[in-house]
């Protein structure tokens, strides 16, 4: 057949030729795959994090399945998701735009709609123009609002939701999703054990400042050591990293002017 056609299979031509064809047709169909699943990964994603507002809100226990039908049913009775202005703490009117769809952290990587972080020791380098807040809503009232935080933790950056009750203060729950810390040492921010010690503590002082702090060593109870939260043993880094992060987001270059309105009655 190689002689009738007049194509020497055994010639490095030929093996180079073939070579390419194959590469391109591969890269062909991994591209065309990948844009076809880039809806669906999407959608996946966004159910992965709106389960994790479930959990920081306490409406679904860690580790606990729950089907895509039950995450949109909690999101249609029970959660308003909305967007705002994280330098003035507005909410963004509704409907401009999709909330549930908004990616929070593709907007921060993103130089179009975000800004560099001022200096900071959380290892935020930068913020988005807009940030989500999930409100939890109970017989017609806010109930819980859960914020997503970030920043640097000893391996990497960390992910969660921290949810406040509707006085802006008062820890409700919390959770982190994503993060390289140590297994069995930093690792432990992932422990429900541990992150059920934050629930009742208090973020603000009485200056109104983010003082809430993962201390070295056992914290009291919430009702007489309401600022403080258990560290972690042999995770003094990530202790102090979530110190860091958490008291960020609630201050002035994060959710705290949105917080501060809260607080202060604007927003209901």
């Amino acid at each position: 057949m190689a002689e009738a056609t007049g194509v020497n299979i055994n010639s490095t031509r030929y093996t180079i030729v073939f070579a390419a064809i194959v590469c391109v047709v591969c890269a062909a169909l991994v591209s065309v795959t990948a844009v076809s699943l880039q809806p669906r990964q999407a959608a996946n994603a966004r159910l992965y994090m709106e389960k994790n507002v479930l959990v920081a809100a306490g409406l679904v226990q860690h580790g606990q399945s729950v089907s895509r039908s039950e995450v949109e049913a909690f999101f249609e009775r029970d959660i308003k998701a909305r967007l705002l202005f994280l330098e003035t703490g507005e909410l963004v009117p509704e409907g401009k735009i999709d909330a549930r769809n908004y990616d929070q952290r593709a907007a921060r990587n993103d130089a179009a709609t975000s800004r560099a972080a001022p200096t900071n020791t959380a290892g935020v380098r930068r913020l988005p123009e807009y940030g989500a807040v999930y409100l939890v809503v109970k017989d017609g009232q806010v109930d819980q609002l859960v914020i997503p935080i970030e920043g640097l933790g000893m391996w990497g950056t960390m992910y969660g939701f921290l949810s406040l009750a509707p006085d802006g203060t008062t820890v409700r729950g919390l959770t982190y999703y994503e993060h390289k810390e140590t297994p069995g040492l930093g690792g432990e921010i992932s422990d429900p054990k541990w992150l059920a010690l934050w629930k009742g503590r208090k973020s603000y002082d009485e200056l109104d400042k983010p003082a809430i702090t993962v201390i070295k060593g056992a914290a009291g109870p919430p009702d007489k050591d309401p600022l403080h939260v258990d560290g972690m043993s042999g995770a003094t880094v990530t202790s102090n990293a979530v110190t860091r992060l958490t008291q960020f987001w609630l201050g002035t270059d994060g959710y705290g002017p949105f917080l501060r309105k809260v607080r202060e009655g604007a927003i209901r």
